[in-house]
This record gives structure tokens, C-alpha cells and sequence, in this order.
């Protein structure tokens, strides 16, 4: 087969993969369509605009930003070199989506770095939570808004990873998270914008979560994590990582950026805790969180 008979273009639209390029100065000059399924912006909100204008914004598990002086892209465009990085993707929803992205220089027919080609997979274990969903659905077990687990669930799971500590050994943490001033978007933005508020959480923690663990919602807008098989240190690392990833993200409301950010209690089980007990613990550290200016973790 003649490579010069292809028709790459259908085969580049309709990659799984979202695909873009841009010219040297970081301007897109193509969107595919499995780019627009999985940031949801369109083509045409995004070519010819420079992709760290209110688009994906990538940030890196520390939350910082890569699109002003970090980013893989602009790195190969200025010296050719391929590169391959796992970092944290802005959907248009307001929510974060761990994607793998591999950028490549692009060049003209003489060699010339003329701009570059950033492909980005889907990290999201997609295929779990769905399943996870169907069958909370099953069980009506299912917070409806943010399609996370409700309260009641989330007790069961707390009272059996009690029960696997007891038999096993194995640990296991909660994070107890709060919107930081909530209320106050409900009055200025209606219940409307509060509700895309507490998708856009849930959605980042369902996206960003191991696929062990378990995120639900326990009622307002209050979430709590079940994280098994955990330390102190990793405890910490997850919630400080679920802190800036929604810290570093927005909701557009009549075209003005809306951030965010959450308060979190975080606590690893002990041998005398009950489930009422670990609760009020993570509550009372969440609410630490609140006194010492909010936007942060506490840890006891």
C-alpha cells in the first residue's frame, strides 16, 4: 500500500486520543474530535487561541501551573525533543481529568520547527466508576447531582474497611471535605451554578481517585474519602492533591471564571475507633482546616 493514498486526516480525526496542534507560539491550529469529547470544548472555541488561554490550563500534582513556564509543549517546540508527561487537564465542566500527554515537534518539509503536536490519553479509570455507578444505581445507593456514592453507602464502607482492619490488618483513612463558602455562591450565582459547583468536586474526585478508594457525597457540600491501604504520608499526598487540583480549576458563568476551593479533615483509623468516633474526629480537623483561613488540609 502506497502511504501517499491514505487519507491521514480521517485517521487523525478519529483517533481515542484527543490530538491538537498549534504554530510556534503555542496558537491552535487543530482540535480533534476525540479532543473536544474529552476536554468539551469545540474546535471552534479553541482554534486560534493560544492553548493556555482558558482552555486546559494543565497543572501538575502540586497543582502549579505548566502553561506559564513548565510546559511540555513549549519545551518541544523550542528544541525538537519529544516528551511524555502525566499531568492534570481542565475540563469545561470546571472539573480535573488526569491525562498522559506526549508532545512532538512539528516540522515543515525542510526540517524547520514550524510548532508542535501535543496527543493527551484519557488516565481516568472510566470503565470502574461507571460500573460502580450502575450498580449504586442498583442499590439506590446513588447520590443523583454529583453520581457519587450517598450517605448511606458511605457508612457501609466505612463499617466494612473497619472490619478489614480488624481481620487483616489492612488501614485505611478518611478525608472529610467541605466547599469553602459555599453558601455564598448559592446567593450570588443561584442554586443553579451551586449545583454545577458540586458536580464539578465530584468530578474531580471520581477522576482522580485509585480505583480502590471511595469518594461519596454526605449531604450539602460535604464529601468524605474512604482511602484504604493508606499511611500518614500518603494521606496527606492525596488530599493536598485533591485540594490544589480543585483549587486550580474553574466554572465559566457568563463568560467569568468562578474558582473555587475545599477545606479537608484528614484521619487514618484506630484500633478503638468506631465509625461515629472517626467521623466527629475528621469533622473536628475539618473544621480546623475552616479556623486556620480554609484552602488547606489538617491532618490528626
Amino acid at each position: 500500500m502506497n502511504l501517499d493514498d491514505v487519507s491521514f486526516a480521517g485517521i487523525i480525526e478519529n483517533l481515542h486520543d484527543g490530538l491538537y496542534l498549534t504554530d510556534r507560539n503555542r496558537v491552535i491550529t487543530y482540535w480533534n474530535k476525540a479532543a473536544e469529547r474529552m476536554s468539551g470544548f469545540s474546535a471552534a472555541e479553541v482554534v486560534g487561541r493560544s492553548c493556555m488561554h482558558n482552555i486546559l490550563t494543565h497543572v501538575d500534582g502540586e497543582g502549579r501551573s505548566l502553561c506559564r513556564g513548565h510546559c511540555p509543549l513549549e519545551a518541544t517546540v523550542a528544541d525538537g525533543c519529544n516528551r511524555e508527561a502525566e499531568v492534570y487537564m481542565h475540563h469545561k465542566d470546571g472539573h480535573r481529568i488526569p491525562v498522559l500527554v506526549r508532545t512532538s515537534p512539528l516540522k515543515d518539509r525542510n526540517g524547520t520547527i514550524v510548532g508542535g503536536t501535543e496527543l493527551f490519553t484519557d488516565l481516568t479509570n472510566i470503565l470502574a466508576n461507571n460500573l460502580r455507578v450502575q450498580e449504586l444505581e442498583k442499590l439506590a445507593l446513588l447520590d443523583r447531582l454529583t453520581q457519587l456514592a450517598n450517605r448511606v453507602y458511605l457508612e457501609r464502607e466505612i463499617d466494612a474497611r473497619f472490619d478489614e482492619m480488624k481481620r487483616h490488618g489492612i488501614a485505611f483513612a478518611l478525608l472529610f471535605i467541605d466547599i469553602d463558602h459555599f453558601k455564598k455562591v448559592n446567593d450570588t450565582y443561584g442554586h443553579d451554578t451551586g449545583d454545577r459547583v458540586l458536580q464539578s468536586v465530584a468530578n474531580t474526585l471520581a477522576a482522580n481517585s485509585r480505583p480502590f478508594d471511595l469518594y461519596g457525597r454526605w449531604g450539602g457540600e460535604e464529601f468524605i474519602g474512604v482511602i484504604r491501604n493508606i499511611d500518614a504520608e500518603g494521606i496527606l499526598l492525596i488530599g493536598d492533591r485533591m485540594r490544589l487540583l480543585i483549587a486550580s480549576s474553574y466554572l465559566l458563568h457568563n463568560n467569568n471564571r468562578l474558582s473555587i476551593t475545599i477545606s479537608l479533615g484528614a484521619t487514618l483509623a484506630r484500633a478503638d475507633d468506631t465509625l461515629e468516633s472517626m467521623i466527629k474526629r475528621a469533622d473536628s480537623l475539618l473544621y480546623e482546616s475552616k479556623r486556620q483561613g480554609r484552602n488547606r488540609l489538617s491532618f490528626g
